[in-house]
């Protein structure tokens, strides 16, 4: 029996948020991160195997000018199924109807991620910008 998976376009909640990222190799964040931060979400998508989250991946941002695609991640045991790829289908879908014209979209590609996400028309910024973060410890 082949594996079946649903999409959701919804917000997940702090507690299965905070444990994909973990479970996924994300860093973790506190309770009361997560819930601020999913609370500033624009839009979201839930993969759901049974009554199982497993994958997820949200955009954040001012809704009018900038616009990051964050927390894209799947559980390793449904690695490999395309599951990423739908993630981000979905995502794709919802910046081409909602990111007004001369919105930017960015993200950060960590290791083999750029793949997947060149799929979806994201390019490096390099040599033009280079991105750089700041981590509150």
């Amino acid at each position: 029996m082949a594996d079946t998976y649903a999409i959701r376009h919804r917000t997940p909640s702090s507690t299965t948020y905070r444990e994909l990222r973990t479970a996924c190799g994300l860093s973790a964040k506190s309770e009361a991160a997560a819930r601020r931060g999913l609370a500033g979400t624009l839009f979201a998508v839930e993969v759901l195997h049974g009554d199982e989250t497993v994958g997820m991946g949200r955009v954040i941002g001012d809704g009018g000018c900038f616009f990051q695609v964050v927390d894209i991640a799947v559980l390793p045991a449904h690695q490999g199924r395309g599951l990423g790829t739908r993630i981000m289908g979905e995502i794709r879908a919802w910046i081409d109807a909602h990111v007004p014209p001369g919105g930017y979209v960015s993200l950060l590609a960590d290791g083999g991620a750029q793949a997947l996400y060149a799929r979806f028309g994201f390019a490096p910024t390099a040599p033009a910008s280079i991105g750089m973060a700041l981590k509150k410890d």
